[in-house]
């Protein structure tokens, strides 16, 4: 334990500290132009919450904040195996480290960031720092600590909400790359696509 707290409780902590910063930070975005419809994304947005509902909400922390309850019941809600210790809290850093890399994507991206597919005004491809490694850093970071936190919480309702998050923020990806292509440019995007990966470093997809 760390401060009264294990991992599977630890972990929250990382998502408590994303999710109030990321909504703060919503309000530094530049002024959108066009976006292509709701009608193209509502897959996706599904899929995401279904995704972070599987893996978060099943999970009742108590007062003490080292115990817990399942609020899943049935055969997803059990465990059947938990990572060791040492292994799980490094998850947890991974968790960590995750939403960092995400941080990192986001304050370099600055105002062209929008939580929906969008453009905005001044929109370009931007291929330095971190999208220089992965084309969908944001989307990388959150994954990585998707399917960190699913090992440490060990729960079959959280394998199926990290890869519930998995093919929503694929297909979201693969989205956004048409609607920038026939934004900005084919042929300055199609070359930016041409050298780095999508979403898994030097796997090129």
């Amino acid at each position: 334990m760390w401060l009264g707290m294990w991992p599977d409780t630890a972990i929250y902590i990382p998502w408590d500290i994303w999710v109030v910063t990321w909504l703060v930070a919503a309000l530094w975005s530049g002024r959108t132009l066009k976006r292509p419809g709701v009608a193209r994304e509502w897959l996706y947005r599904v899929l995401a919450l279904a995704g972070f509902v599987f893996l978060l909400g099943g999970m009742v922390r108590s007062h003490a904040g080292h115990l817990r309850l399942d609020a899943w019941s049935g055969p997803l809600g059990q465990a059947h195996w938990y990572p060791p210790i040492p292994i799980a809290w490094a998850l947890v850093g991974v968790t960590a480290l995750g939403f960092l890399f995400a941080w990192w994507a986001r304050i370099h991206l600055g105002r062209l960031w929008s939580a929906a597919i969008t453009r905005k005004e001044g929109h370009r491809v931007v291929e330095s720092g971190p999208y220089a490694i992965v084309r969908h850093p944001i989307y990388t970071g959150i994954l990585l600590s998707g399917i960190a936190s699913a090992i440490v919480l060990a729960t079959p309702h959280a394998y199926l909400g990290a890869g519930l998050l998995i093919v929503a923020y694929w297909i979201k990806a693969r989205l956004e790359e048409r609607w920038l292509r026939e934004e900005l440019g084919a042929a300055a995007y199609d070359d930016y696509r041409s050298r780095v990966p999508m979403l898994i470093p030097f796997v090129r997809v």
